[in-house]
């Protein structure tokens, strides 16, 4: 899709995929990490928005959270994670004393950060923005798709858990949800203790383990995000 230039710092961006689950620890942040290293595997330029105010981890999983963040004329430069500049990040972790930290701000603080976020961070020209958003239907949950609304986002990945219980070897739950709500179930990433590895160490998960059993489940994934933002879809 075209943006138009009185579209800001978004006017460079082709498509905005917003990453969302119903409630925090089902890997979220680690499913928006990966989907971006593989979209940037296929060749895209990729930008990641972290305002997962709960606690920001992806500066930790791409080993990037020592980096300073600047401003330009036109807001906040975002911080490239590669030397090819192909993956770009802004997270509010970047401008917390202590990144893991969960800001305790009140809501309307919360919320006015979260627009700023949305609009004030200089992108570029991207392929994909791929905005992680806090967990559950928070209010800063809401002001994040309210400040994105206008730049008609492509679409929302849902990040569940098989079922809700404490079988974490469950399966269909995920599938059955998608069906029942008439929307396209992408796939399903197995746990595998090497992703967990590969992203407290800052590593670049699709390169390194290829034979991972997640790797294809990563990449199935990526693959129909891309045929679904091609100009035929």
């Amino acid at each position: 899709m075209e943006r138009s230039q009185d579209g800001g710092n978004l006017s460079g961006v082709q498509h905005i995929i917003l990453v969302l689950s119903g409630k925090g620890g089902v890997g979220k942040s680690t499913i928006s990490t990966e989907i971006a290293l593989a979209l940037r595997h296929a060749g895209k330029k990729v930008g990641i928005l972290d305002v997962d105010l709960c606690g920001p981890s992806i500066p930790r999983m791409l080993n990037a959270q020592s980096k300073d963040v600047h401003q330009c004329d036109s807001g906040w430069v975002p911080v490239y994670v590669d030397q090819e500049k192909s993956i770009s990040l802004m997270s509010i972790g970047f401008l917390l004393e202590h990144p893991d930290d969960a800001v305790v701000w009140r809501g309307p603080k919360k919320n006015a950060l979260i627009k700023q976020f949305a609009s004030d961070v200089a992108w570029g020209d991207l392929d994909f923005l791929i905005v992680d958003t806090p967990p559950g239907t928070s209010d800063e949950h809401i002001a994040t798709v309210d400040a994105l609304r206008p730049f008609n986002p492509m679409g929302a990945l849902l990040v569940t858990t098989p079922q809700e219980c404490t079988n974490i070897f469950s399966k269909g739950g995920g599938e059955e949800l998608a069906r029942l709500s008439g929307v396209p179930f992408l796939g399903c990433v197995p746990l595998d203790p090497l992703l967990s590895q590969s992203l407290e160490q800052g590593k670049d998960f699709v390169q390194e383990f290829p034979n991972s059993a997640a790797y294809p489940a990563i990449s199935s994934i990526a693959r129909q995000i891309l045929d679904m933002a091609s100009p035929r879809s």
